[in-house]
C-alpha cells in the first residue's frame, strides 16, 4: 500500500517529522517497508538557464546549447524540441547520477561537439513518463539554486505492508486514523455531501436470484451525461504517478484515486456500449470476456458478472471489460459501485490469476456502508473535473452489516497481556479507531464500525487498545507463581499418549514425517473406502483439493521422492489428524507407517531381507503395550481390514471384536503401482483414540516380579490345519494355566508338500517352546504332567489340533 505524505496530511493534521511517522507506522502494525523521498536522489540537480542555442553543425536534431549555472556557462547538446534561449531549465553536471536512465552523467564528444551535462526531461528524473522535452521551471527560479527547493511538486511516498485481516489499511483514510489514534495528529473531518440527480437513469440495474443473497447483496449505480474525459488535472496525476499507477484519463484517474484514498473500489462504464440494462449474475459456462488488461478470460459457472444483454462487461470485483471501457470520445457513463463477496471474488481472482488494485480489496472486505458514499464522493470529483449532468442514484438489493457489540471487561487487557492501560485511555483509543462506546457497570460496550470486519470479540479488541499503545512495549513476563505447591497437569491424557507415542516409534527405529493434510482427488478416493471424501472448497492448489482419509498416502509421496533421489529402503511415519466428514469433531488422530526395501542397509554381520508383515506388526504391538493394552488380550482379525491393504497378507488388532485398534500388513499392489514405488511396501494405521485410557492419570506399570524358583521349558508340537493361524494356537496355550505360564514361542513350522505327505493331506506342524515359572515350589513330575495335559487339551479344544507323534 502506498501513498504520500501530502496525500496523508490531506486526512491528518499533523507536523510530525518523517521519522516519526514511520516509527509510529510501524508501532502499530502497520510494517514501512520502504520511504522514498525524491528530494534525496534529486538534491544534486541544480537550476540552469539556456543563454544560447544554436543548430548543432553535424546533426539535424540537436542543438548545441550555452546554459548559465551556478558553476560558469556550460556547452550542453541537447535534442530536445523545446530547448531555446531564455528558459530555465534543470542541469546535471558530469558526475551525477540519472535515475531514470540508471547510468552517470560523463562528458561526452556527440557528432564532434564536447558535451558537459545533461538538461533534464521528466522521465529522467522518475517524476512521471514525460519525455518529449526538457523541464521548464519558473521564471523566476534562480540559476545555480538547488532544483529541488524551485519544486513543490516533490512528494515523499511511504510503501506500508497490510496484513490480510486490515482491509480499512487499504485506503489513507485508514492509516490516518490509526496515526491520529497513536498521537501522531488529529483526523480530519470529513463530510462525503450527498450528490442530488436530476433525472431518472435510463440505464436500469438487476442482481439475479444466484447473487442476490450472498456474491453480490448491494448494487449501486448512476448515469452521467455530458461528461468531458480530458487529461486529468496535474494533482491528481502526481498522485497516481508517485504510487506507481499510470495516469489515463480523468474518469478512470478518478477511479483509481477513490479506491486509494478511501478503500472504495469503483468501475465506470461509456454508457453509450450498455444496452439498457445492467445484471450482475452467475456467468455461463464458457463465456468469455476481453479485460481492460488485453486478455481474453474464459469463465465459469462459479464466476459472478456484470452483463449488459448477453455480453459480459466485468468480471465482478475484479476487472472491467474493454467492450465498455471509456475513452477520450466518451460523452456518457454509468458509475457503478457495489459489494462483492470477498470469497467468491478471491476464488475468481485465482482461478483466472488475475491481480488488481479491485480484488485485492473486495477479497478482504471492504466497508458495506461506504457504498452509497462512495458514489457520491466519486460523483463529485467527476462532476468538478469533467463536468455533466448527473441522474439520481439507482440501488439494489440490502447493505449487507449488522451492528455488532463486543463487551470489554478493561482489566482483561492487563491480564492478557501484561500491559496496564487505564480505563479512560483504553476507550479514548477504541474511540479515535471509530468504536462506539458506553458504559454498562464496569464494562464498555463496544460497537465495531462497519469498516472493520476483523473485529469479532474481546480479544480483537484488546489487540487494537495494545497496538495503538505501543507493539514495541510489549514485554514477556512470567506468569504468577502458584502458592499451591505443584502446578496442576496442563496436558491432556490425549497429549500425553499422542507424545509417548511418538517417542515409542521413533525408538523403534522409525523417522518421521510431517506432511500436509491436503491431498489431490485421486489419493483420496484410493484410502477414503466406504468413507465419502472430503473435499475443499478453496484449494491451493490441484494436487490439495482433499482432506486425507488416512496418513498413508502422504507416506508414500514422501517414499516415492526418496526413491526418486535413489533412497529405496524407508521407515517412515507420522502422527496427525485424518478426515472422515464435513462437519466439526468429525476426524481422529491416528499414528501411520510404511516400510519399504530393505530392513537393513548392508552390513558386515547378516544378509539382507526385505521387510514383511511382521515388521509393521511389532511397531503395533509394541506401540499398544507401551498404552497399556495387554497384547496377549488383542485379537488379530481377517475380516474389516481397509481395502487398500493386500487382501491376503492383512490383518486387523482388535480389542474385542468391534473395537479396531490398529491395521497391518502389505499394501495392496495397485496402491503401490499408483505411487510408482519400487518392491513390496508394508504399512501400519494405529487409531490413537479408541485405545481405552488408564483409570489412573498416569499409567502405573505393575512391578516385575522375579522369582527364585528356576523356570521349566516344555517343548510341545501340534499338528494343525493349514488355514490354522499361529496366533490361535499361542493364545489357547497362554491360556491353558494362567500365572504359570509366561511365555510362549514358536521355534518349528514343518508345512509344504512334504509336510503333507507325512502329517496328511492340507496339514502342517507348528512347534511351540512354553516356559513354565513354579509360584512357590518347584514343580513336581506330576503337576507337569497336569499342566501339560491342560495346554493340549485347551489347544486342541480352540483349534482341533493334535499332538505330533
Amino acid at each position: 500500500m502506498k501513498f504520500t505524505l501530502s496525500w496523508l496530511k490531506d486526512h491528518l493534521k499533523t507536523d510530525m517529522h518523517v521519522d516519526d511517522i514511520v516509527e509510529a507506522l510501524t508501532d502499530l502494525g502497520l510494517e514501512v517497508e520502504s520511504v522514498s523521498d525524491p528530494t534525496k536522489e534529486l538534491n544534486h540537480f541544480t537550476v540552469g538557464e539556456i543563454v544560447q542555442a544554436e543548430q548543432h553543425p553535424n546533426a539535424d536534431r540537436l542543438k548545441v546549447c550555452k546554459v548559465a549555472t551556478g558553476d560558469g556557462c556550460r556547452q550542453i547538446i541537447c535534442g530536445a524540441p523545446n530547448a531555446r534561449k531564455g528558459i530555465k531549465v534543470v542541469v546535471a553536471h558530469p558526475g551525477d547520477y540519472i535515475p531514470g536512465l540508471d547510468t552517470v552523467i560523463k562528458v561526452g564528444n556527440i557528432r564532434g561537439v564536447e558535451s558537459y551535462g545533461m538538461m533534464c526531461s521528466e522521465r529522467e528524473l522518475m517524476l512521471s513518463d514525460e519525455h518529449d522535452g526538457i523541464i521548464e521551471l519558473d521564471s523566476k527560479a534562480l540559476v545555480g539554486t538547488k532544483y529541488v527547493d524551485q519544486c513543490n511538486e516533490l512528494d515523499i511516498v511511504f510503501d506500508i505492508a497490510i496484513t490480510p485481516n486490515r482491509p480499512d489499511a487499504l485506503g489513507v483514510r485508514g492509516v490516518a486514523r490509526d496515526l491520529a489514534a497513536k498521537g501522531v495528529g488529529e483526523l480530519k473531518l470529513r463530510e462525503i455531501p450527498r450528490v442530488k440527480g436530476s433525472f431518472n437513469s435510463p440505464i436500469s440495474i438487476h442482481l439475479s436470484k444466484d447473487v442476490l443473497n450472498e456474491d453480490c447483496p448491494l448494487f449501486a449505480g448512476r448515469y452521467i451525461k455530458g461528461v468531458t474525459n480530458m487529461e486529468s488535472p496535474k494533482w491528481l496525476q502526481e498522485r497516481l504517478v508517485a504510487i506507481g499507477l499510470r495516469p489515463i484519463s480523468a474518469l478512470v484517474d478518478i477511479t483509481n484515486f477513490v479506491t486509494f484514498d478511501s478503500a472504495r473500489p469503483l468501475h465506470v462504464f461509456d454508457a453509450s456500449k450498455l444496452s439498457g440494462e445492467l445484471t450482475v449474475r452467475k456467468a455461463r459456462k464458457g463465456e468469455t470476456i476481453v479485460a481492460l488488461d488485453g486478455s481474453e478470460y474464459t469463465l465459469s459457472s462459479e464466476d459472478t458478472v456484470i452483463s449488459s444483454g448477453n455480453v459480459v462487461e466485468s468480471i465482478a470485483g475484479i476487472i472491467g471489460g474493454m467492450n465498455s471501457g471509456c475513452g477520450g470520445d466518451t460523452k456518457d457513463i454509468f458509475l457503478e459501485s457495489a459489494y462483492f463477496n470477498p470469497i467468491s471474488t478471491a476464488r475468481t481472482g485465482r482461478r483466472l490469476r488475475i491481480n488488481s488494485d479491485a480484488r485485492y480489496r473486495f477479497e478482504r472486505g471492504v466497508d458495506p456502508l461506504f457504498v452509497e458514499k462512495g458514489i457520491d464522493f466519486a460523483t463529485q470529483l467527476i462532476i468538478d473535473i469533467c463536468g455533466g449532468e448527473v441522474s439520481k442514484t439507482l440501488l439494489e438489493g440490502e447493505t449487507p452489516y449488522t451492528d455488532k457489540e463486543v463487551i470489554l471487561r478493561p482489566n482483561r487487557v492487563d491480564s492478557l497481556v501484561g500491559m496496564r492501560i487505564p480505563k479512560v485511555e483504553q476507550e479514548r483509543i477504541l474511540i479515535a479507531l471509530g468504536f462506539n462506546v458506553s458504559h454498562k457497570d464496569n464494562l464498555l460496550c463496544v460497537k465495531v464500525p462497519s469498516w472493520r470486519p476483523d473485529v469479532y470479540g474481546e480479544a480483537d479488541l484488546i489487540e487494537e487498545i495494545v497496538r495503538v499503545t505501543s507493539l514495541s512495549k510489549l514485554k514477556g513476563i512470567p506468569l504468577q507463581k502458584s502458592n499451591l505447591g505443584v502446578m496442576k497437569p496442563v496436558l491432556t491424557p490425549l497429549q500425553n499418549r499422542v507424545s509417548r507415542t511418538r517417542r515409542e516409534i521413533v525408538a523403534l527405529g522409525m523417522n518421521e514425517c510431517i506432511s500436509y493434510s491436503f491431498i489431490d482427488e485421486k489419493s483420496a478416493t484410493l484410502f477414503s473406502g466406504a468413507i465419502q471424501t472430503v473435499a475443499l472448497l478453496n484449494p491451493i492448489s490441484s494436487e490439495m483439493t482433499h482432506m486425507r482419509p488416512s496418513l498413508l498416502p502422504g507416506l508414500l509421496q514422501a517414499a516415492r521422492r526418496n526413491q526418486a533421489r535413489s533412497l529405496n529402503d524407508l521407515k517412515l511415519f507420522e502422527l496427525g489428524e485424518v478426515f472422515f466428514g464435513r462437519k466439526p469433531g468429525e476426524q481422529a488422530i491416528h499414528a501411520g507407517g510404511i516400510f519399504v526395501g530393505n530392513y537393513l542397509p548392508k552390513n558386515a554381520f547378516g544378509n539382507q531381507r526385505e521387510v514383511d508383515v511382521f515388521d509393521a506388526k511389532k511397531v503395533v504391538e509394541s506401540t499398544l503395550n507401551d498404552m497399556g493394552v495387554s497384547v496377549e488380550n488383542l485379537s488379530i482379525l481377517r475380516d474389516g481390514v481397509p481395502a487398500y491393504f493386500h487382501p491376503k497378507r492383512a490383518g486387523k488388532v482388535s480389542l474385542g471384536p468391534k473395537n479396531a485398534l490398529a491395521s497391518f500388513g502389505e499394501l495392496h499392489p495397485k496402491i503401490v503401482k499408483a505411487y510408482d514405488l519400487k518392491g513390496p511396501v508394508m504399512a501400519f494405521e494405529i487409531f490413537i483414540e479408541r485405545v481405552p485410557f488408564s483409570k489412573n492419570r498416569k499409567l502405573i506399570r505393575p512391578p516385575i516380579k522375579v522369582s527364585e524358583l528356576q523356570p521349566v521349558e516344555r517343548d510341545f508340537s501340534f499338528v494343525v490345519q493349514t488355514r490354522c493361524e499361529v496366533d490361535l494356537i499361542k493364545k489357547a496355550i497362554l491360556n491353558g494355566e494362567k500365572g504359570v505360564i509366561n511365555e510362549a514361542r514358536v521355534f518349528d513350522i514343518f508345512e509344504g508338500k512334504e509336510a503333507e505327505q507325512q502329517l496328511g493331506k492340507n496339514k502342517k506342524s507348528v512347534a511351540f517352546m512354553v516356559r513354565l515359572q513354579p509360584l512357590k515350589t518347584t514343580f513336581t513330575d506330576a503337576e507337569l504332567e497336569a499342566i501339560s495335559k491342560k495346554i493340549i487339551s485347551r489347544v486342541e479344544k480352540m483349534t482341533g489340533a493334535k499332538l505330533r507323534s
